[in-house]
């Protein structure tokens, strides 16, 4: 165990772990963004970025997260870049699962990923954050960001609308594949366990990326 984390089935353990976890995340930012196009007005929405910007508990968990973006791409770009220099001499596991078609383009889903994280920060978090260029919105005498506006404005530009369904349609390539090969890397890859947990990847990845998408489409031709 004083070991494991410096070899590569400890990173890939931490990359699993991190990975997880912002599966989990995708649930509740989902459903924060929701509430922006099932509510009439931006105030539900509002106030949920700002508690969750200022609990002091999601502020905690919010280092958390961002450790586990970090932690995940690093180890995931070092793992490949030691794929590729041992051609295919890395770790191996049980065959129950076979290579999925989508593992072999996860690294390339990545760094498109990792575009759109930095732009998508850029254009929100970062902004609201660090450089206070947001409008304020008022709700019972209480000063908010309003940062429901923001988006509202994003997804009425055509072209962000498209780079962003583009970009999620990478993200489902990259969960199609990555939700189960977390669970295989935890040990749970069996003739049994492993078609289970693809069925539950394909239907989390659909109702994710869907949701996700349906946003700018509604902003776009509805609001």
């Amino acid at each position: 165990m004083s070991n494991i984390f410096a070899s590569s089935v400890g990173k890939k353990l931490i990359m699993s772990l991190a990975g997880l976890f912002l599966i989990v995340f995708l649930i509740v930012h989902l459903s924060i963004n929701l509430s922006l196009i099932f509510s009439d007005s931006r105030e539900s929405f509002n106030k949920f970025a700002h508690f969750m910007s200022s609990n002091l508990i999601i502020k905690f968990l919010e280092i958390i997260l961002f450790g586990g973006f970090i932690l995940h791409m690093l180890y995931a770009f070092y793992l490949q870049i030691k794929n590729w220099i041992a051609r295919g001499r890395g770790y191996k596991v049980a065959n129950y699962s076979q290579t999925s078609f989508f593992s072999k383009f996860m690294i390339h889903t990545a760094v498109v990923l990792l575009v759109f994280l930095i732009i998508h920060l850029s254009d929100f978090y970062f902004k609201a954050k660090f450089f206070g260029d947001v409008p304020s919105v008022f709700y019972n005498g209480k000063t908010y960001h309003d940062l429901g506006i923001l988006v509202i404005e994003k997804f009425k530009m055509p072209g962000f609308v498209i780079f962003y369904i583009v970009c999620f349609i990478f993200l489902a390539f990259h969960l199609l594949h990555g939700f189960w090969s977390a669970f295989q890397t935890l040990g749970l890859d069996h003739k049994v366990y492993t078609p289970v947990i693809k069925a539950i990847g394909i239907i989390y990845t659909i109702l994710i990326t869907a949701g996700f998408m349906l946003i700018p489409i509604y902003i776009y031709y509805i609001m």
